[in-house]
């Protein structure tokens, strides 16, 4: 185990994705802000190096399809956002000003396109992690680790952060709201509101091989069921891709009991 290192919130130095997969998760931080919005907070990273994208496919076809017939069970017939894991992110968007019903977490938008066609099928490997995210009820981004500039960062924007997406089409540059909760490297936004939309800079595409998983917990979703679900994603991942390489950390309050960084394979507590 290692401990947590308190975050100052200040952007690393890196001009480039960092090679060393140790060093670039060792470098990823949690800001103090954003701590003191969520004490509870819990973001597992897990990244993989090897992997073989491409469009969707009958393996990740058959993962996603078992997915919703999972939700479908765990939701029994009610609303999504009557769901105590999805309450507590609705909650924590309306602290720092967002409108959930306007701005959705991601899995919680997810879980509202399941009827009544299912999700979208987009690429073999965001159909994996789509479908991770609505099986254990949490928030799950994919990133094109090679398209980062240093370190993920989760901080409060200052609102003149550069957010690269798309509007009618065509591409567009926007900024966050200051005081928002979003996720950024050293050269801009990569997610808006914590986990409500991604930026097209740094977005899985069919030709990805390295990719970072960002799943993100609240109370009252524990420690074990954030690494159950990263188990399940890591599985997934190496059912793709059987050569991939996965490393994982999870980020936490500096007061909490422990940290934990893990190998994959083999599965196991502690940093290497």
């Amino acid at each position: 185990m290692t401990s947590h290192p308190k975050s100052t919130g200040a952007p690393a130095t890196s001009t480039r994705p960092s090679t060393d997969l140790r060093e670039w998760l060792a470098a990823a931080t949690v800001d103090a802000a954003v701590f003191d919005l969520r004490p509870d907070y819990r973001a597992v990273l897990l990244t993989a190096e090897g992997l073989r994208g491409g469009p969707s496919d009958a393996l990740s076809e058959r993962i996603l399809t078992d997915a919703e017939a999972t939700a479908h069970r765990l939701l029994a017939g009610q609303p999504p956002d009557q769901l105590a894991q999805l309450t507590a992110w609705r909650e924590t968007y309306r602290a720092f000003g967002a409108k959930p019903q306007r701005t959705r977490p991601s899995v919680e938008a997810l879980l509202r396109r399941l009827d009544p066609a299912g999700l979208p099928r987009i690429d073999r490997i965001t159909d994996v992690y789509n479908a991770i995210s609505i099986a254990h009820l949490l928030p799950i981004g994919g990133e094109d680790r090679s398209a980062y500039v240093g370190p993920p960062q989760l901080v409060r924007a200052a609102g003149g952060e550069r957010f690269d997406t798309t509007a009618g089409g065509e591409p567009v540059v926007e900024h966050p709201e200051a005081g928002e909760v979003v996720w950024r490297d050293d050269a801009g936004v990569t997610c808006r509101r914590w986990n409500w939309r991604q930026g097209t800079r740094t977005r899985i595409t069919t030709d990805t091989s390295s990719a970072v998983f960002i799943l993100d917990a609240l109370d009252p979703l524990t420690d074990d069921a954030a690494h159950a679900a990263a188990d399940a994603l890591a599985d997934a991942l190496l059912a793709l891709s059987p050569d991939t390489t996965l490393h994982r950390r999870l980020l936490a309050h500096p007061t909490a009991p422990t940290e934990a960084c893990r190998t994959d394979p083999p599965l196991g507590r502690g940093c290497p």
